[in-house]
């Protein structure tokens, strides 16, 4: 009697200790537990630690909490601007809810997956290039909102979506890349033409200085020969400026050295004035011996031939008589001292 009632408590410690085995079950921290008890969900979801579910009535479905990172495939699109671009992204999400998690969807993570990509396809049609490149905060903004709103109903809350990379197409980078290049070259010359401005006026008052004192102008040409001579070169080229040779010409001279601006604002001298009386005085007719036949006016010298006027061509055939003009049938003997010439041999 005794063996049997020993028996029977083996017996019944051994099924116990077979039902404790099948009924429980180990919830981990970062887990939540669904019992579903003949396909409904039975109570509460359970806790991170050890609970008891009913051995092959209920099933024990443990959803993972933890935040998920989600990469979207890269999605092939054309922007508000018809400009090719390829975009992929990241999605940050957690569940919130185990059970609609379990219940509202069948595979939470394959439906968030394509609404991630779908709505970067949305967000692609709706932007600019622009704004893909440079401002991405916004549209993250904007995809984290199409992506939280159907998500919410499904236990998952979407923690952060991110645009990872553009990829554009080569025509597109060489154009974006000529831009650049236009406007890099566009500030340089702004920086350089300032530079110039700049050095222009230094460099006028550098010479209105060395106007006033032209031996600056020498010891400024020597610091050059000094500065040229430095670099060891075979062949040196010394420009010589005007102004110091001015300089020169006016020290030998033995006058003071005058500057440019002074010389150029220096009156010019002019002769004093003559009146009538004078100019009369200095175009009197010479005295002329008695007997000398004053020449009409316009003729000439008479020459070797005869010709006193200088109209006809003195020659063989004689000349064009004019009056007042001497007889040519005259000896040069009879002639005033004046008039004569040596006849020729």
């Amino acid at each position: 009697m005794v063996e049997e009632i020993i028996a029977a408590i083996a017996v019944a410690g051994s099924a116990g200790v077979v039902y404790v085995a099948a009924a429980a079950r180990v919830v981990k921290q970062y887990e939540r537990g669904v019992v579903l008890r003949l396909g409904r969900l039975a109570g509460d979801v359970r806790g991170p630690g050890f609970t008891m579910v009913v051995p092959f009535v209920d099933r024990l479905r443990k959803v993972n909490i933890q935040i998920v990172t989600l990469p979207v495939p890269a999605q092939e699109g054309i922007t508000r601007d018809n400009v090719t671009v390829r975009v992929d992204a990241v999605v940050y999400f957690k569940v919130v809810d185990a059970a609609d998690a379990v219940i509202r969807v069948e595979d939470y993570r394959f439906a968030v997956s394509q609404m991630a990509q779908t709505s970067l396809r949305s967000i692609i049609g709706k932007s600019d290039l622009d704004d893909l490149l440079s401002n991405r905060e916004k549209l993250n903004q904007g995809l984290e909102l199409m992506l939280d709103s159907p998500a919410i109903g499904w236990g998952v809350q979407i923690d952060r979506v991110e645009i990872k990379d553009v990829s554009l197409p080569e025509t597109m980078k060489r154009s974006m890349a000529r831009q650049a290049e236009a406007d890099r070259e566009r500030r340089a010359r702004i920086i350089n033409a300032d530079a110039e401005l700049q050095a222009s006026k230094k460099l006028a008052q550098a010479a209105e200085v060395m106007s006033e004192q032209p031996a600056a102008l020498q010891l400024r040409l020597l610091q050059t020969v000094v500065a040229v001579a430095a670099e060891k070169n075979s062949t040196l080229v010394l420009p010589f400026p005007v102004e110091l040779l001015r300089f020169l010409e006016r020290a030998q001279a033995g006058q003071p050295p005058v500057a440019p601006e002074q010389q150029s604002r220096r009156p010019r001298e002019t002769p004093p004035p003559m009146d009538a009386q004078q100019v009369t005085e200095g175009t009197k007719e010479p005295d002329r011996p008695d007997g000398a036949a004053r020449l009409p006016e316009g003729l000439g010298v008479p020459d070797v031939f005869g010709d006193t006027d200088g109209l006809g061509i003195p020659g063989a055939f004689g000349d064009l008589e004019v009056p007042g003009r001497l007889p040519e049938s005259r000896e040069p003997d009879e002639l005033p001292e004046e008039l004569r010439e040596e006849p020729l041999d």
